[in-house]
This record gives structure tokens, C-alpha cells and sequence, in this order.
């Protein structure tokens, strides 16, 4: 597994605010993985239907690479990828539970799993469907997926 805690600093100025962002924290269930991410405090959260996000109910928003800090885990997580194996489909070794992974569409960033942030720093969910059964078309035709995980 190449992903590895690495040193933070924010990704907005020295005080550690980001502009129009929040930190929000969260992980697995059993928290032996926790983790930071930087992003608005209302997420745009995508709703694929490809196979394997059917199976995993997995629901998540995109951020850049560098608005996303694993603080502890990073031994406890093992990854699944199929087909192109572009996406790495990260997973708790523990609990099984899925707090986030990369996207084969943004593989340069990670898709955030909502419902494991912690509570308190949400203040709206929207929720988008992507026909992820039609994954080339969808994302080709989609007018922002693979901007959100540019800085």
C-alpha cells in the first residue's frame, strides 16, 4: 500500500484556514484509521452506480491529494482494484470499512466517504448520480469530475 501519513500543513495560509474551507476529521469504525481533509463545509457528494460502488453503497466527494492527510493507519489499510486498477478501493484491515480511496476518475486526489467524518462540520449534502454503469461516457461528459481533485 504506497499511500503513508506525511507531514501537513494546510492548504491555506499560515494560520491554518483554507478560504471557504473546513477541516473536518473521520475514519473507520474501529479508528484504527483517521484521517483530515480540507473541503467546504457543503460537500457535493457523488452516488455511482458502477458495480462495485452498488455493492459498497459508496457515496463520496472528491478533493485534491493535498487537502487529505492520514493521521494513523496507514499499516491497517489494504486495497482492492479490478479492471483498469486505476482506483485503488482502500479498505480498514480491521473493520472493514471504507473511509476513502482514490478514484479512477481522479486518481490524483481522494474520494472522501461522508458518512465517516466525524460530526459537527457539515452543514448541507448534495447528492448527485453518476451512471457510473456507463463509467467512460459519464465521466467524459461530466462538466467538472475531474477538476474537483485539482487544488
Amino acid at each position: 500500500m504506497a499511500l503513508r501519513p506525511r507531514e501537513w500543513d494546510s492548504p491555506g495560509d499560515a494560520s491554518g484556514a483554507c478560504q471557504g474551507l473546513v477541516k473536518h476529521t473521520g475514519g473507520c469504525h474501529c479508528r484504527a484509521v483517521r484521517f483530515e481533509v480540507w473541503a467546504s463545509d457543503a460537500l457535493h457528494v457523488f452516488d455511482c452506480n458502477c458495480s462495485i460502488c452498488v455493492k459498497k453503497q459508496n457515496k463520496h466527494f472528491i478533493v485534491p491529494a493535498s487537502h487529505f492527510k492520514l493521521l494513523k493507519g496507514a499499516d491497517n489499510l489494504t486495497a482492492y482494484t479490478f479492471n483498469t486498477h486505476r482506483a485503488q478501493h482502500t479498505f480498514c484491515k480491521t473493520c472493514g470499512v471504507q473511509s476513502f480511496y482514490t478514484p479512477r476518475s481522479n486518481p490524483d486526489g481522494y474520494g472522501v466517504a461522508p458518512h465517516c467524518l466525524d460530526e459537527g462540520t457539515v452543514s448541507n449534502v448534495t447528492v448527485e448520480t453518476i451512471n457510473g454503469k456507463e463509467w467512460e461516457k459519464a465521466v467524459g461528459a461530466h462538466p467538472t469530475i475531474k477538476s474537483m481533485s485539482k487544488p
